[in-house]
């Protein structure tokens, strides 16, 4: 084995623009290191990968030429790779072999003197190729003469020195590949140097070839090597286009990572705004907090969130929102310039840090990652996926451009106590509203008082744009608490917002004169949910509530007569799952990637057709004729429901039953259910009518003609007021819209 001295004296004192050349080394496709060889050969592969490392004794040498590696490191690790790799032959006296087509290279093993910066490679070609096919090298019909001399270590350092400007080319001729060093002097006086590589690419030969020829001008081709393929590079700007995926509601930010919250099977979500001191900016900074109980995520699993995109999957899981890939970084990039994400699985906890702050002025994105893993009761630091140097890296980068100092850390990881599993995410430097926050929170009154409650609001307190639209009091356009409310069409996760839980609103629970409607679009059943609700009735809202996944995408859509009059339909509310519906069958869905809205598409345009048919004729029915009511009578929801604090279950209230009277958590032992949490939900038992899917109040006569489109309608409750009123549909169907031109004062009694 050769020591350093050794390696010294062999290696050859060329001119740097000939001896160079770049080889990335991996290990079953990771990386190790990019290097540089001193004496490469001729087509020599600029990717090398080990496929195996055996024992010196098993390997022979004789006969093999060799050239050197060195280490050209881009970064830390590569530099750390680069040791632990020759650490690993070192200490074991092996050999890494890494085969290439015709190649086969042995990278021998450092003597204990090393400092690793000049390695011995041996290396041998297959006689593959044939040198002597039957051609010439004046096949091409130019004339060459070919000299012989005799090259040494003395010749090659007493070469001409050449003019600064080096055009390094290769010119193929045949099977001969010729290395052209071309000074740059004017065309007139062009007189090119052509120079062979040494015999089978060893610089440590005794004998080159050198050949000149007598065309005024070599024809230069690229050197034939590798494929190379371009690989995308993520410039740090491009977290602030990501956060613009939301930059119509920054709610929908929130959403997406509730969302993942959902998909990890939490049960419980704390989402608060708190105040905490920043070193680095000398003062106390707002910072907004998600903590969930989910099932946590991987090393694996931290690294794939901090991919942009990944391939969706092939079927439509029912039970899971994300499939984009972008959720987290499209939504913490929205709400703030910084992130950091520490999360813990049964066996490890990561820490990761997404930061604007970090790599501004950067070419290229940085997101630090650090993992542990479990050994009894600590967490270890995860040398496996990560090199020890990297991660003291890592966290001294996450300290310097975040509030997080070992003590929060620890603070923080604390709440996951014992072995228990989550992700908590924090951000800061939160998107601003002119000199203040875009955000604005309010902890409401101690004591879990029911009055006022803690919530966060968007400060703007700006409506979102709907068709139709007359009402300015939305609150789920501004007010998080009201749009947790019904973000779930089965609300099961407690959620809490400030503090304060956030109590449920299942739709299709809570109206009034409630009717299931069932229609086929496109091959495809679709059920909506239609009634009135007294809420919406006074805030003069209306519309379809529209769910995917069990995830709220469009609230209060106008359909049909609604679009056209501010007051037509006035709190009427339609709830409908278009999972199905929206689901291409080949994993492609027609969402939105920030689930805020529906695609372009066919399956929707028939969808707003059908639900602008089915609204108008329930308005028809319904409402929409002469009824002649008390002033301020108040319609209560067909059935009203309580959802259990313990197994998340709803539960059907008896009649007349004061909601007002129910605690803030209530439980299933409690009046009135006073049950078990094992008791199933309760459903209601509907009747079943047949009603027409068409427009009607155009002509009287057509309420006794057949219409197309006959839909299925369940009537879960027909109180006497909603009899009364369909009677006085079928006698007096020509009064209907009368009271459009009646005075106001006509219109109540």
């Amino acid at each position: 084995m050769l020591s350093d001295a050794d390696v010294d004296n062999k290696i050859p004192t060329q001119d740097a623009s000939d001896s160079e050349y770049y080889i990335l080394l991996t290990k079953d496709k990771k990386p190790i290191c990019r290097t540089r060889c001193l004496n490469p050969p001729e087509h020599l592969p600029h990717h090398w990968n080990v496929n195996d490392i055996v024992p010196t004794s098993k390997i022979i040498l004789d006969g093999m030429s060799h050239c050197f590696l060195s280490p050209a490191p881009e970064c830390s690790r590569d530099h750390n790779e680069w040791r632990r790799f020759l650490i690993y032959l070192q200490g074991r006296d092996m050999v890494a072999i890494a085969k290439f087509k015709f190649w086969e290279f042995y990278i021998l093993p450092p003597d204990q003197t090393s400092n690793f910066t000049n390695i011995r490679v041996a290396y041998k070609m297959e006689k593959t190729r044939n040198a002597s096919n039957g051609r010439g090298h004046g096949e091409s019909g130019r004339s060459c003469q070919v000299v012989r001399p005799t090259a040494t270590k003395a010749n090659i350092n007493d070469s001409p020195t050449l003019p600064v400007n080096i055009v390094k080319e290769t010119v193929s001729r045949g099977n001969a590949c010729i290395q052209a060093r071309v000074s740059d002097t004017s065309e007139d006086n062009f007189s090119p140097v052509l120079k062979f590589s040494p015999v089978v690419g060893d610089r440590l030969s005794s004998e080159s070839t050198i050949e000149t020829c007598s065309r005024p001008e070599p024809r230069a081709v690229k050197q034939a090597g590798p494929l190379e393929k371009n690989f995308v590079r993520a410039d740090p700007s491009y977290l602030q286009t990501l956060g613009q995926a939301h930059s119509g509601w920054i709610f929908g930010a929130i959403a997406e990572l509730v969302d993942n919250s959902r998909d990890a099977k939490a049960t419980k979500l704390e989402i608060s705004i708190e105040s905490i001191y920043f070193k680095k900016a000398g003062k106390d900074i707002p910072m907004l907090s998600i903590i969930d109980d989910g099932h946590g995520m991987t090393h694996q699993d931290v690294v794939r969130m901090t991919y942009f995109g990944h391939k969706q999957p092939d079927a439509d899981d029912p039970n899971r929102i994300g499939r984009f890939g972008v959720g987290f970084k499209t939504g913490a990039m929205r709400l703030g310039k910084d992130a950091l994400v520490l999360t813990q699985t049964a066996d490890s906890r990561s820490i990761a840090f997404l930061s604007q702050s970090l790599n501004q002025g950067k070419d290229n994105l940085e997101i630090p990652i650090v993992s542990y893993y479990r050994k009894g009761q600590f967490m270890e630091l995860d040398t496996v996926v990560q090199s020890e140097a990297t991660a003291k890296y890592n966290l001294k980068s996450i300290k310097e451009f975040s509030p997080f100092n070992k003590y929060l850390i620890g603070e923080k990881a604390g709440l996951f106590q014992d072995k228990c599993t989550g992700t908590q995410i924090y951000i800061w430097n939160l998107d601003q509203w002119g000199s203040n926050y875009c955000l604005e929170w309010d902890n409401g009154l101690n004591g879990g008082s029911s009055f006022h409650q803690g919530d966060i609001l968007i400060r703007s307190r700006r409506i979102r744009s709907r068709p139709g639209q007359i009402s300015q009091k939305v609150p789920l356009d501004y007010s998080l608490r009201s749009y947790l409310e019904v973000i779930f069409l089965v609300p099961r996760m407690k959620i809490y917002v400030q503090g304060s839980l956030v109590r449920s609103r299942p739709l299709a629970k809570s109206l009034n004169k409630t009717c299931v409607e069932t229609g086929i679009i496109m091959g495809k059943s679709a059920h909506l949910t239609l009634g009135r609700c007294q809420l919406e009735w006074e805030q003069m809202n209306c519309g379809i509530f529209l769910y995917w996944h069990g995830r709220l995408i469009e609230a209060y859509k106008r359909v049909g007569g609604m679009i056209h009059n501010g007051d037509t339909g006035r709190g009427v509310i339609g709830v409908i799952d278009v999972s199905d519906l929206m689901d291409e069958g080949n994993g492609l869905v027609w969402v939105h990637n920030n689930k805020q809205g529906f695609l372009d598409c066919e399956p929707y345009a028939r969808l707003e057709e059908w639900l602008g048919k089915v609204a108008d004729e329930y308005w028809d029915n319904k409402f929409d004729s002469l009824n002649v009511v008390k002033d301020g009578a108040l319609y209560k929801p067909d059935q009203e429901w309580v959802q259990c604090n313990k197994c998340r279950k709803w539960r059907m209230l008896d009649p007349g039953f004061d909601t007002k009277s129910l605690p803030v958590e209530w439980f299933c032992y409690m009046k009135p259910f006073e049950g078990l949490c094992d008791l199933p939900e309760q459903k209601v038992d509907a009747g079943v009518v047949t009603v027409s899917a068409k427009r009607t109040g155009y002509d009287s006569r057509e309420n006794s003609l057949p219409f197309e489109g006959i839909a299925t309608i369940k009537v879960e409750d027909m109180s006497s007021d909603s009899i009364g009123l369909s009677r006085m549909a079928e006698d007096s169907s020509p009064l209907k819209r009368i009271r459009r031109g009646l005075p106001r004062a006509c219109k109540k009694v």
